[in-house]
């Protein structure tokens, strides 16, 4: 028996104009909202309550230093010595459509228009929402843990990669994918449902770097799946049971299970350099089961939802059992290795190579300059005179046999441009032992990483009967593939930013973590160097948020493009209003709700919400036009078991009014449909 928590809050932010963070294509800029991305978090604590274990899983790209830093600064100055570097991991689903510029490192900087304060805070102040929903709401309760095989949703991206692993592992394994699902259910002492958390090793990338709506992607449909069917009656991301898909090693595992075809040609390019007989790489794209990115989403969503509802119901296997936790900084730059009893490797200095600027099939390169630009960029101009500075022979040798097209660990202007100090971290709740690592993890690099833990539990007498890796954790330092895949250099491999021996690295690390917790000496561990938060101005290439109009006699929230009178189940009704800027409702509050659907009500002659933005049914487009003037399509996707009946579609937005010269407010407004029946 345990103590248990369990909260989510929306951190969501800023929904137009802000680049997505995943592509890291500069192109890729939010103009809307699908879903609301929220923040999970999971509290398990003693009977006695003298240790505790959070777990957050976040709808974002990634953890990042400069968030965690300061949400463990906000749960400091709250919660006092409760909630520490130790026993708190903060975990990212890696949804790649969410909004960027949350981070502190210059590489991160360049795709999201640098560090943007409004996604920052959304994203510290969810997570903290959420910790502090889970810590008012404990109550004693019950984990059981279950885990099953999930089929027809993934796909080895690298498969010339994991090739280069040696025969001799890969002939243990019956896939080149990790298709197992782990599952933690929690109940309370009446077995009332809490909730879940799910590990599953998939990229969240079934919605492609076309895509300009803000949403969480396919383990984000999972969760919502889960949490509509277990919070009936409620609208999206409110209800208090919770469901948490959560990443793990994802690195070279992909949802697009067509696989890799060219765009012009329509033939395979699975091939070892991905590229097309006519147009190269960039026209090597995979694409997911459906018929578009929206369909490849729900089906990819919903089997990963089916197997854990499945393991959900059936699971029987109780955790009980002490908990633990155990945590250090790493310097990765500068790890000596012990291979065996004569022979030591070392880490490098951070540095991607070429094939990190190809992309992958999920979504090509990235860093494509536009020719005769007849403006210069007073940020892309800062950073040229760095990019100039040439990789040292010292970090060349290091990466070999890496090409280096950034030496990200010798550029240090305006900021580092790659962290130097890393997170390593492992919980345990009885038998389950998590390890938090940060970054993407391939499928052999995972396989390795988890059977070392596992024999250092054993080796010491404290076995762990599972052990999952929570992918994307603490700090963002992209790939970690195996020293085999590291030699033929694919996307994952130039990613792999400490050089050929990151993973034994972290091996090594973590075997130490494992064996403090086995044999109860944690409080012995050397702290390590502590990472910079730095202090970063207003350092943003976002456009200022000016006052707006609306066309000549409208007003905003006037309809432009009227419903029809009728839909059937199965249609789309679409409205288009004169809109606002939609930053200008995220930077006035944590949580806005851009529409609503209402139906009408008889009885009471009055109308009741059933969808809002936060619902995979509706679809909210901002488009910029001249002069400050923009407009805001809504769609509804009617679902098939929607209630006949009439219907409307409301619009809540804010917009820039100026005063004076040097003063502009924001004022709240509406507009509403005609009313149209669904039949």
């Amino acid at each position: 028996n345990y103590l248990l928590g369990v909260g989510r809050a929306d951190c969501t932010g800023p929904v137009a104009e802000v680049p997505l963070m995943g592509y890291a294509n500069p192109e890729q800029v939010s103009g809307g909202i699908l879903t609301h991305l929220y923040s999970r978090a999971f509290i398990v604590a003693d009977l006695d309550d003298s240790r505790r274990i959070v777990f957050v899983s976040a709808d974002i790209g990634m953890m990042s230093q400069k968030v965690r830093l300061e949400v463990l600064k906000k749960l400091k100055s709250k919660y006092g010595d409760l909630y520490r570097q130790d026993n708190v991991i903060l975990s990212g689903t890696h949804t790649h459509s969410g909004p960027g510029g949350y981070f502190q490192y210059t590489l991160f900087w360049i795709t999201s228009k640098g560090l943007i304060r409004p996604t920052l805070n959304a994203i510290v102040n969810g997570i903290v929402k959420s910790i502090d929903i889970a810590h008012d709401n404990m109550k004693r309760g019950r984990l059981f843990i279950n885990r099953g095989t999930v089929e027809n949703s993934q796909i080895n991206r690298s498969p010339f990669s994991y090739l280069e692993n040696p025969a001799s592992e890969r002939s243990r394994y019956s896939s080149n994918t990790d298709k197992e699902m782990v599952m933690l259910k929690m109940v309370d002492e009446h077995g009332e449902d809490l909730g879940l958390i799910s590990w599953f090793a998939v990229h969240p990338v079934s919605m492609n770097n076309t895509n300009h709506l803000v949403n969480s992607d396919n383990v984000g449909y999972a969760s919502y799946l889960f949490e509509q069917e277990k919070n009936k009656g409620m609208l999206p991301g409110e209800g208090s049971f919770v469901a948490a898909f959560a990443s793990s090693n994802l690195g070279d595992v992909s949802p697009n299970t067509r696989g890799p075809f060219c765009a012009n040609t329509g033939e395979s390019c699975d091939n070892p350099q991905s590229s097309c007989p006519i147009g190269g790489a960039t026209m090597c794209m995979a694409t997911g089961p459906g018929k578009d990115m929206f369909e490849s989403t729900r089906i990819i969503g919903k089997n990963i939802y089916s197997k854990a509802w499945e393991l959900y119901e059936k699971a029987s296997q109780e955790i009980t059992g002490p908990l633990s936790s155990a945590h250090q900084w790493v310097n990765m730059s500068d790890v000596t290795v012990e291979l065996n009893a004569t022979h030591t490797v070392k880490t490098c200095k951070p540095a991607l190579g070429h094939s990190f600027a190809a992309g992958t099939i999920d979504g090509v390169g990235a860093f494509n300059f536009t020719q005769g630009s007849v403006e210069g960029d007073p940020f892309w101009d800062q950073i040229r005179d760095q990019l100039l500075g040439e990789p040292s022979n010292e970090t060349k040798a290091c990466h070999e046999p890496k090409p280096i097209l950034f030496s990200t660990g010798e550029m240090t202007k305006p900021r580092p441009w790659h962290p130097d100090i890393v997170d390593v971290q492992i919980v345990t709740i009885g038998s389950l032992a998590i390890i938090a690592v940060p970054g993407e993890f391939t499928t052999m690099s995972g396989r390795r990483l988890r059977e070392a833990v596992q024999k250092e539990f054993d080796s010491h007498g404290a076995p762990r009967t599972h052990v999952v890796i929570a992918g994307l954790c603490n700090v963002y330092t992209h790939y970690i593939a195996t020293y085999e895949e590291y030699q033929v250099q694919r996307y994952e491999a130039a990613s792999t930013i400490y050089g050929p021996h990151t993973l034994s690295a972290y091996i090594q690390l973590y075997r130490g973590l494992a064996r403090a917790i086995a044999t109860n000496t944690t409080q012995d561990l050397p702290c390590g160097p502590e990472p910079p938060l730095f202090s970063i101005g207003n350092l943003t290439l976002l456009p200022a948020l000016s006052a707006e109009r609306a066309p000549a006699n409208k007003t905003f929230g006037d309809v432009l493009q009227e419903v029809k009178q009728q839909y059937q189940v199965g249609g789309v009704a679409e409205v288009t209003f004169v809109g606002a800027n939609p930053r200008n409702s995220a930077e006035n509050a944590t949580e806005h709700n851009f529409l609503t659907v209402e139906r009408y009500a008889n009885i009471s002659d009055s109308w009741h919400v059933v969808q809002n933005d936060a619902s995979w049914d509706t679809r909210f487009y901002w488009t910029k036009g001249s002069q400050g003037q923009s407009t805001v399509k809504i769609q509804w996707h009617i679902p098939h078991d929607t209630e006949p009946g009439i219907y409307r579609i409301q619009y809540l937005g804010h917009y820039k009014k100026r005063l004076s010269l040097f003063r502009t407010i924001t004022v709240p407004f509406g507009g509403t449909s005609s009313t149209f029946e669904v039949t």
